[in-house]
């Protein structure tokens, strides 16, 4: 009996630590803070191409994208070791500017853009997991495109 009780308490335990820990192992594409003059610094330096998610507050997709495509463990791990990632707010300081050279139309648009700011791929829209991971890989060997 007293064996079934320890054995009880230890598998508890350890449920409990996997369900409240669960979420410090979760993994994500990490965006770097800062202005764009130090993002494409950053790229020069490193000799990374640049992911850019241009979103809005009020874009349903745009949430859906950071809620589910950026945290998927493949996505993450990918985009972390082979790009600098920056999200901008196309509504507000830099991120007007940046859109409108870009000529950002639409919620979500996504684009690798290289240090010196030219546009090498361009997704625009909601993209699950595999899609992304497809684009971010193909596109990683393009050659810089005209904005359209």
């Amino acid at each position: 009996m007293l064996k079934f009780r320890l054995s009880s308490k230890i598998l508890i335990t350890s449920v409990l630590f996997l369900v409240f820990n669960s979420g410090v192992f979760a993994q994500e594409i990490n965006f770097t803070n800062g202005s764009w003059k130090e993002v494409t610094a950053q790229a020069a330096k490193s000799g990374k191409l640049i992911f850019v998610d241009v979103n809005t507050t009020w874009c349903g997709p745009c949430r859906l994208l950071k809620s589910t495509t950026f945290k998927d463990e493949g996505v993450a791990t990918y985009f972390n070791q082979h790009f600098i990632s920056y999200s901008v707010d196309a509504e507000k300081g830099e991120g007007e500017t940046l859109a409108e050279q870009w000529k950002v139309r639409a919620y979500p648009t996504l684009l690798l853009v290289n240090a010196e700011g030219k546009i090498v791929s361009r997704q625009i829209g909601y993209v699950n997991a595999d899609r992304l991971l497809g684009w971010g890989k193909e596109s990683a060997v393009q050659r810089p495109v005209a904005a359209k």
